[in-house]
């Protein structure tokens, strides 16, 4: 007995001493590792990776740019069912034990003793927490040592709850989500507190194997783990019995849900993107930033919708070019397997791929990526004047569009030619919407921005305004006719109008109208290309982009579709120049303005940007209205400077003064000749919009390269621009008229829909005359073969020295002989 109990003291001796050896290193441990612990008080300011965000101005989702999905989530907000399963499966006892599991770290000694290889760490919530936020993912004993320590020293600084949010919204749960919130929007579209008790376990199943045990990529594998998670649950008595039959019996529902995209803008939400990052550098797309852009919802989709149904209905007028491609689909093949062929083939601009399985009689079956099978009759193919059957063999992949009028399927093909569409606000340059492509998955090309193309006569306005500060009215008479100019080398060009015919004689309105060439071209040569080329520059144009010779007049200008917008923008505002944005704010993940953009707006009654010309009150005499009379009315500047009114700041501070660009005056003459342009002219075809106040011009370049319509309406200046991308021809007859105001019909019609008509004034110093419909020459109101025009004060004081008699101000002869 007193052996016995000799051996039972000196055991308990040695376990002492083993106990007080094992306390020392640990102490010894913790006082060598505690100085490099980081610290945790960090914890409480984290930052999580969140991604870029961007919205149209009326708060719709565009798109959501990121490496990684997170919706960061306060624990207050986590439902308590959905902690529980997190809890159950992870750390049961987190709520009990100082941030280390003892009973975890000893089972884990015994296993690591008894049994070979790599052992289960014990690890707690917060221990993981540790590792997640500092330490590495090495199997080291240093590693887990200082992962203990520092678990120990965040228990003691944070609390349960905080370490436990930590815990969710930093996890990975495969397929790009990070956190509960952006899991639970992934893989079933849900927010958190609409989630079933058998989701909620999902969920909690994946952080253990995020990217090979996600219920997506392995949905056997994680039925099994969920299931132990409702095991665990009903082990804790959180659940009963029954709740956990009930949650084990639903099936497995998870799929792929990504951000809801309210509006398609993808050209938009690059140059967002690379804006941000101008801007912020490589965070902008993992701080959490949110973005407002100056686009509608509704003006954003009509463009879209207007855009790639123009492109089709092009594509439909030259022929059906045969499948997009051929695979080899043996008989009897599975429809699985059928399926995996079409992954190469996405979705593009709304054009769905198929795979023809067979045909019979008239028909075709097809059979679709997503599994569903349909079936193509003779009315699906008529635009091509052949059947299904005629057309298709097995194995052909082609593309179906969804006929909106009559809700079904019909044939088509991704458009051999694209488009692009810019709409402004004149009045500030707000990028209302902008398309830069028929598909951005197709092509990320943005050819609304980077385009440079040929203008042709869409450019002309410009030319003309230019004009109106050298003496000539719209009544101005320009001879329509050949004309042949010899440079100094011998070249000789030969310039010709569309039509091929000569109309002698024309009014500048009348040439605008029918968009002669040959006027363009004389009446270049008249006012100087020098004097043209330093007055276009103020549309907002660069001196370099405008060639220095007679062929700017047909729109040679390499110029990309937002300049022509913004150079209309001028002529509908007022004579202000403005400059295209598209961002209004910038918030962060706190919901701060941390950026807002102040615009430059035109202000026609700000102080010192009143209109050049004579101010006072109307005068009419003998029939003409000289509008505003003035003792001392002084004719106004040829070429005002950019810029030169200077007007306060609006006492907002939401904008400011534009600076003005051209007169006022001119700016109007040039705007009521292009609602001629669409009342009667070659833009004829926009009045089915039944809206008074449309006006613009077509444009088209040699060899049909390029198709143009630019044009305003109600409080819009939209720019449509149709080719191809290498340059090729668009098709004989494929002008502007025909392939690219379509498009600007259809998105007009859907923006300015229940938009008040604008009805320009007559600025000061314009006078309203009657004039000659042949010679231009000024004649009494109303006279047979008149028409109404509009002429500056000073135009018409030169015109008017002719008197009435029956001579014109200037004979055919001498026209000709100036020009």
């Amino acid at each position: 007995m007193a052996r016995f109990k000799r051996l039972l003291r000196r055991a308990l001796f040695l376990f002492a001493g083993l106990a007080l050896l094992g306390f020392a290193t640990l102490g010894i441990l913790y006082w060598l590792i505690s100085p490099r612990l980081p610290d945790v008080q960090e914890l409480r300011n984290v930052e999580l990776q969140v991604p870029l965000s961007i919205y149209s101005r009326d708060g719709r989702l565009i798109s959501v740019i990121g490496e990684t999905r997170r919706f960061p989530v306060d624990i207050e907000d986590v439902p308590e069912r959905v902690k529980q399963t997190f809890i159950a499966i992870e750390d049961a006892r987190f709520y009990e034990h100082p941030g280390v599991d003892w009973r975890g770290i000893a089972r884990a000694v015994w296993l690591l003793a008894t049994t070979d290889g790599r052992v289960p760490g014990g690890s707690t919530i917060t221990q993981q927490v540790a590792r997640q936020f500092f330490l590495s993912t090495e199997y080291s004993y240093t590693r887990k040592l200082t992962e203990i320590f520092l678990a120990l020293k965040m228990e003691r600084e944070l609390s349960k709850d905080e370490i436990l949010e930590l815990y969710l919204n930093k996890s990975f749960f495969g397929n790009r989500a990070y956190g509960i919130a952006a899991a639970a929007e992934y893989y079933y579209g849900k927010p958190l507190d609409q989630l079933t008790l058998a989701e909620a376990a999902t969920l909690a199943s994946i952080p253990k194997f995020p990217s090979s045990g996600n219920p997506i990529i392995n949905p056997e594998r994680a039925l099994v783990r969920r299931n132990y998670v409702l095991q665990r649950m009903r082990e804790e008595g959180m659940i009963t019995e029954a709740e956990e039959r009930e949650a084990q019996a639903a099936p497995m529902n998870a799929s792929p849900h990504e951000p809801k995209i309210e509006v398609e803008a993808p050209y938009v939400a690059e140059m967002v993107r690379a804006e941000m990052e101008q801007r912020f550098g490589a965070e902008a797309t993992t701080s959490g930033l949110s973005v407002y852009t100056t686009l509608d919802g509704d003006d954003q989709m009509a463009a879209v919708r207007s855009l790639q149904a123009g492109l089709l209905e092009y594509d439909r007028r030259h022929g059906y070019r045969g499948p997009e491609a051929r695979l080899d689909v043996p008989a009897g093949e599975p429809a699985a397997e059928m399926r995996k062929r079409l992954r190469p083939y996405p979705t593009l601009g709304g054009l769905q791929a198929a795979l023809v399985t067979g045909t019979e009689g008239e028909r075709a079956t097809l059979l679709t990526a997503a599994g569903n099978e349909l079936e193509l009759d003779a009315e699906s193919t008529r635009w091509t004047r052949k059947t299904p059957a005629q057309l298709f063999k097995r194995g052909d992949v082609v593309r179906l569009s969804l006929d909106t009028a009559t809700g079904k399927l019909r044939l088509a093909q991704i458009p051999a030619a694209q488009a692009a569409l810019v709409s402004l606000q004149p009045e500030d340059g707000a990028v209302r919407a902008l398309v830069g492509g028929f598909s951005f998955g197709l092509n990320k090309f943005n050819r609304a921005t980077q385009a440079q193309r040929l203008p042709g006569s869409s450019f002309k306005p410009f030319v003309y305004a230019a004009s109106f500060e050298r003496g000539f009215s719209p009544a101005s008479i320009v001879l329509d006719a050949p004309v042949v100019f010899r440079d100094r080398a011998g070249n000789v060009w030969r310039p010709q109008n569309d039509a091929g015919n000569f109309a002698g004689p024309m009014r500048l309105r009348e040439a605008m109208v029918q968009s002669r060439n040959l006027v363009s071209v004389r009446l270049l040569d008249a006012i100087g290309v020098d004097f043209a080329s330093r007055y276009i520059t103020q549309f907002g144009f660069s001196q370099e982009s405008l060639p220095p010779n007679l062929s700017m007049a047909l729109g040679t200008s390499s110029l990309t579709p937002l300049s022509i917008a913004r150079g209309y923008t001028v002529i509908v505002n007022g004579g202000y120049l403005v400059e295209p944005w598209f961002i209004d704010r910038v918030v962060d993940r706190n919901g701060q303005v941390i950026s807002q953009h102040v615009p430059a707006r035109a202000c026609r009654n700000c102080a010192g940007t009143e209109a050049q010309g004579a101010r006072d009150a109307p005068t009419v005499v003998d029939g003409f209205d000289f509008g505003p009379s003035q003792a001392s009315a002084e004719a106004a500047p040829t070429t005002p400077e950019a810029g030169a009114d200077a007007a306060p700041p609006a006492a907002d501070g939401q904008w400011t003064p534009a600076p003005r660009a051209i007169d006022e005056r001119t700016a109007f003459l040039v705007h009521s000749m292009l609602r001629d342009v669409v009342r009667r002219g070659t833009g004829a075809s926009a009045k089915v919009i039944g809206r008074d106040d449309l006006g613009g011009k077509t444009g088209s370049t040699n060899e049909y390269r390029d198709a143009w319509f630019s044009g305003f309406g109600g409080d819009l200046v939209t720019t449509v621009w149709v080719g191809k991308d290498d340059f090729s021809s668009l098709g004989r007859g494929e002008y502007g008229g025909k392939a690219a105001l379509p498009i600007w019909i259809g998105y007009m019609g859907a923006a300015l829909k229940d938009v008040p008509v604008v009805e320009p004034a007559v600025p000061s110093g314009v006078l309203t005359v009657w004039v000659d419909a042949g010679t231009g020459r000024l004649v009494p109101e109303a006279s047979p073969g008149s028409v109404r025009d509009y002429v500056k004060r000073e135009d018409y004081e030169r015109m008017s020295t002719a008197g009435f008699d029956d001579e014109p101000v200037l004979s055919n002869e001498e026209a000709f002989d100036i020009f």
